[in-house]
This record gives C-alpha cells, sequence and structure tokens, in this order.
C-alpha cells in the first residue's frame, strides 16, 4: 500500500485508513425525550476481529474510531483485534461525547466540560477499552464547540502529550474556522472532516495545506450510498441509522442517478464504484487519508486495494464534478 504522512507528525500510514464506527453496533442518540439509532445495524464481532487482521495483513496502518460509536464497544473489539500488533498501527480515537456504556446510549443534550479532568478521564477510559498506554491521534469529537473554548481544550490536551498519553491531536470538525484555531496547538497535526464524491471540501484542503495538517477523510462513501450497491428499493433496518432513507425518491434518488452517471467513467472494468469513490478522496490532494468504514472483510479487501489504483485522470475528475454538480 502506498503511504501518506499525518500531517506535521511525520508519522506514516497506509494512504487508506478504516473508520470502525460501522463496528461498534446498534446504539442509540437520545436528546432527553425522544430517540433513535446511531449506529450501522448489527454487526458479527468475529466477523469485525478478522476483517481488521485481513486490514492487517494488506498493509493498512491506520484505525479511526471514537469513545462513543457503539458506547465504547468499537474501541473494545478494535482493542482485542490488535493485540500485541498494536505497535504496528497508528490509532485514532474521538473524545467529547457523553454516553452510557450500560445501555448504550449516547447523551445529544450533554457535552464533555474541556476541564483537564474531563478530558484526561475520557482519554484513560479510552486507554482502557483500547488495551493500549498511548493514543497515537486524539480528536475532539465535538464538531461545533465554541471557539472560546479551544484554548481550554489546547491546553488540556497539551498536558496529555506530556504525560505521554497523547502523541497528537487535532479536531473533527467540517468549519475550516474551526480547523484553523485548533492548528496553534503545538501538536495540532490533523483534521478530521466530510468529503467525498457528491460533497467537495476544498476550504478545508486549503486550510490543510496551509497549515500542513492531515485531512482525515471521514464518510468518503456517504454512508455507503456512493458504493453502488443500493437500488430504489433498498432500505434499511430499524436499528441502522439510515432507517427511513428512501432511493426511490428526493436525494437518495438523485445520488442513485449521479453514481449511474460517472459510473462507467470512473469505474466499470478497472475498479468498483467504492474503489473509485476512495481514489478520487486520494486524487484531491497528497495530505488526504480517506477512513472508509466496513463490517467484513470482504469490505476491507476492496477498500485497502483502492490505494493501489491509479489515480483519477483530469477527465475522470471533471466527470465527476459535473454529474455532482448542483443544478
Amino acid at each position: 500500500m502506498i503511504m501518506r504522512t499525518l500531517g506535521r507528525s511525520g508519522i506514516e500510514v497506509g494512504a487508506v485508513g478504516l473508520g470502525c464506527w460501522a463496528i461498534g453496533g446498534p446504539f442509540t442518540r437520545t436528546d432527553g425525550e425522544r430517540s433513535e439509532p446511531m449506529g450501522w445495524g448489527a454487526v458479527d464481532d468475529a466477523e469485525s476481529i478478522r476483517a481488521i487482521h485481513r486490514a492487517l495483513d494488506l498493509g493498512v496502518t491506520f484505525f479511526d474510531t471514537a469513545n462513543n460509536y457503539g458506547a465504547g464497544h468499537s474501541e473494545r473489539i478494535l482493542g482485542r483485534a490488535l493485540g500485541r500488533r498494536r505497535g504496528d498501527v497508528v490509532i485514532a480515537t474521538k473524545f467529547g461525547s457523553i454516553f452510557d456504556e450500560a445501555t448504550r446510549t449516547h447523551v445529544d443534550h450533554e457535552e464533555l466540560p474541556m476541564t483537564p479532568e474531563a478530558i484526561r478521564e475520557a482519554c484513560e477510559a479510552s486507554l482502557r477499552r483500547l488495551g493500549t498506554d498511548y493514543i497515537d491521534l486524539y480528536l475532539l469529537h465535538n464538531g461545533e464547540l465554541d471557539l472560546a473554548e479551544v484554548p481550554a481544550a489546547l491546553g488540556a490536551l497539551e498536558e496529555l502529550v506530556t504525560a505521554g498519553l497523547v502523541r497528537w491531536y487535532g479536531w473533527s470538525t467540517d468549519d475550516p474556522e474551526r480547523a484553523r484555531a485548533f492548528a496553534a496547538g503545538g501538536h495540532c497535526t490533523a483534521v478530521e472532516h466530510r468529503m467525498s464524491l457528491s460533497f467537495d471540501a476544498p476550504e478545508m484542503l486549503a486550510v490543510c495545506d496551509e497549515l500542513e495538517l492531515a485531512g482525515v477523510v471521514r464518510s468518503p462513501l456517504n454512508s455507503g450510498v456512493l458504493t453502488g450497491k443500493f437500488t430504489a428499493a433498498s432500505s434499511f433496518e430499524p436499528d441502522d441509522g439510515r432507517y427511513g432513507i428512501s432511493f426511490a425518491e428526493g436525494v437518495g434518488a438523485l445520488r442513485l442517478e449521479q453514481i449511474e452517471r460517472v459510473r462507467s467513467r470512473i469505474a466499470g472494468d478497472r475498479r468498483s464504484m467504492a474503489q473509485a469513490a476512495v481514489a478520487w478522496v486520494l486524487s484531491r490532494s497528497e495530505r488526504t487519508i480517506p477512513i472508509p468504514g466496513f463490517k467484513n472483510a470482504q469490505q476491507v479487501e476492496e477498500l485497502a486495494s483502492a490505494a493501489g489504483h491509479a489515480p483519477l485522470t483530469a477527465q475522470e475528475m471533471l466527470a465527476v464534478e459535473e454529474a455532482f454538480r448542483p443544478r
């Protein structure tokens, strides 16, 4: 697998990482009155572990999770799967969420205080679940945190670096201004942000270039839509956060039309739509590190191989732009 540099840290990782939200399994979110699914449906923990082992065999060295994925379950499964090979990989996890492991519930209406005590407690809990004594990349998981609280967060994170619990840190946010503010931290090296064929992020890429940050790209497959596997009749189970999405009308139907417009231009016999979507992210910038999600070893094999494909050509990039341009 080709390698990429994780921002200012100088750490080298495989160009395609893996996002571990899905392997956290079903959990819910609540605003205090209503609850709704937040996971990606049922998972088989044994298959999740097999998939991670297969990823290691294929040269994947970057795994992204969060303390609230599956209300702690994703971190536990990742730690169990890595075992003695933990030193062979780079782990990113996140903090900022309030959740209950026992009930597997994420609490939307509460936020973690940006105090050294609260952030260290969250960090130590993640370390226990992951079965490790350090986190390579620790990401703030509150994308809308008030900028006035950034100095306190950065101070707490620098304390964790000094203590040897965290190597580098960053912010999971789609706001370039917030990414810029966090980059003032001495050990800030990355921003995790949304980007895909259907949602470009040129301003964030510009910030990454200017400030030497890695762009860890979440949702490169747009919740699986860009794999091209869905049809107008596709639906999701009630324990899946995508439950209720329709591909027969509205945005869902539009996405299917857009995918069909570019499938023959960027995929076809050369690569699958999922591989093409990942290749597009890699082609946008040498700083991008896509982290597509997975549930099984077969998906890992398909996604990991995307790094071995040639970048999209200028003509292919133009075809994507034209297909997904707002009309």
